[in-house]
Formats: structure tokens, C-alpha cells, sequence
């Protein structure tokens, strides 16, 4: 998935979730349980919105299905999770962990070997695969439709990645946008023929507006993970224990029902 160069401002989360207040000096050091944190109370975690059901913003709070999943580790921890929006960019190529604005990243992001390069993943948490969303009276439910018309994407992801190996060559122009609201709007008001993404935002967004369909889907296989900064094993160690806890517990089945509407067909 991907995003929209800039930090926008941070929102309020609920429950376990706070405002983050831009500080001078950077942040303190602290440790929860002893796992390494950025700063003392908090579990800062890098993302980007909007990317729904996952992350996004709702009555002036961010909620979704990766926070709810981030809350169970900060909960464990005893700290609050606290949300720093901004480019995915800087998200993928490790600049934010690096930085140390973040203790992790929990971004809809599929685990890739040029990702590994910078960063340290948890255990797969999700499955996605890449999807075809198009207005209704399109008729268009192929690639092969496509050619000579426009295909939409959002820069970094691995949609992008898709569209640019198995669409461009075939003569579509792959529009790319960097943030995905800008790409489900630009189907939805017609500068585009065709948008491509992963298929659980597609197939929410699809559901709430009755002239869209996602028509296709294609076999990519994808694992989401959680990112960590390189050696930060026992934060990682901590997101695949409470992860695991929560697939034997029944809690991620809950939380899955929740904003997908239907319990997972795997995990």
C-alpha cells in the first residue's frame, strides 16, 4: 500500500491511542517490560492514511484493524499506542524506523525482500492479493481490457509493482497516485478506467458505493507484517507472541469480523 508525500497532522486515537505532540530534541529514550521503546509510555507506531479498513481516520479518531492489533501489544506492554502519520515512502524504505520517530510500522504492508533490506518484519498477520477495482458499467474485469486506457496506483506499493510488470507492456498508462484516496476517487469520478491496490480496501471501499465493483483479483499470495527496526528482536519477539496469543485466544477472529465483516478464511 502507499501514500501522500508531507506529515499531515496527527489525530486523536481512541483507547489506547494518544495524540503525539511535535517536541524539539527528538524523542527519549524508554522500555516497557524490557522492550526497547523510542520514548518512555508510548508505543510509537508509523503509518499512513487513509487505508481502510486498516488505518484511517473516523470521528476524529484513528481506528481500524491494524490499530486494534497494535493496541494488544501496547496493552501487554503497559503503555499507550501513539500514531505518527505520514509518506509511505519514508515508511518502506526504513527512513522513519531509522529516524527513530517510530517504534514499528503498521501499514497494511506486504512482507517483500527490497522491505527485509531495510527493516525487520514480525510474522505474517493478514493476507492480501492485488485487485481490479472499476465503476459497474464499465464492463472491465481483465488487464487485457485495459490497453490503451489508464490503470491507477499508489506509489510504493505493491500494486504499483503489479500494474508496472504485468500492464504497462501490454500498452495501459499506469497513473500513479500517492495516497489512496486520491486513487479510489480518481476511478470513482472517471480520470481513470481502472484502479489497483490490495484487495481488502478495494473490496471495503467497493461495498460502500454501489457504482463500483472490484471485478478481478489476482493470485499475488501476500503476507502483511509489521516492521521493526533492524535488531529490535525483542519488539518483534513481542509483536509474534501477542499476534500468536491472539489467533489461539479467538480475539483476532473477533477483531478480523469486525472490519471485514466475515471471520478469516486463513491466518
Amino acid at each position: 500500500m502507499a501514500r501522500r508525500t508531507g506529515l499531515k497532522a496527527f489525530a486523536l486515537l481512541p483507547a489506547l491511542a494518544v495524540v503525539v505532540a511535535g517536541c524539539g530534541g527528538g524523542p527519549q529514550p524508554g522500555e516497557a517490560k524490557g522492550v526497547p521503546l523510542v520514548a518512555a509510555g508510548a508505543l510509537k507506531t508509523c503509518t499512513h492514511l487513509p487505508y481502510e479498513p486498516f488505518q484511517f481516520t473516523r470521528d476524529g479518531n484513528i481506528v481500524g484493524f491494524d490499530v486494534e492489533l497494535v493496541d494488544l501489544v501496547a496493552k501487554d506492554l503497559g503503555v499507550k499506542q501513539e500514531i505518527v502519520d505520514g509518506p509511505f515512502e519514508t515508511i518502506e524504505s526504513g527512513e522513519d524506523l531509522n529516524a527513530k520517530k517510530c517504534d514499528l510500522a503498521a501499514a497494511g504492508m506486504t512482507i517483500k525482500e527490497s522491505r527485509k533490506q531495510n527493516f525487520d518484519f514480525s510474522a505474517p498477520y493478514f493476507k492480501a492479493s492485488q485487485a481490479l477495482l472499476v465503476k459497474k458499467s464499465s464492463g472491465i474485469n481483465s488487464l487485457e481490457q485495459l490497453k490503451g486506457k489508464t490503470l491507477g496506483a499508489q506509489s510504493a506499493t505493491t500494486g504499483l509493482d503489479y500494474a508496472n510488470k504485468n500492464a504497462a507492456p501490454q500498452g495501459t498508462t499506469v497513473r500513479i497516485y500517492e495516497d489512496l484516496g486520491l486513487l479510489l476517487e480518481a476511478v470513482k469520478s472517471g480520470q481513470v478506467e481502472a484502479g489497483i491496490n490490495d484487495n481488502g480496501v478495494l473490496l471495503d471501499y467497493a461495498k460502500k458505493n454501489s457504482d463500483l465493483d472490484v471485478t478481478k483479483e489476482f493470485d499475488t499470495n501476500e503476507d502483511y507484517g509489521i516492521g521493526v527496526r533492524k535488531g529490535n528482536d525483542k519488539l518483534r519477539a513481542k509483536i509474534d507472541e501477542i499476534i500468536a496469543r491472539a489467533k489461539s485466544s479467538g480475539e483476532y477472529d473477533a477483531i478480523y469480523e469486525k472490519w471485514f465483516g466475515k471471520k478469516p478464511a486463513n491466518k
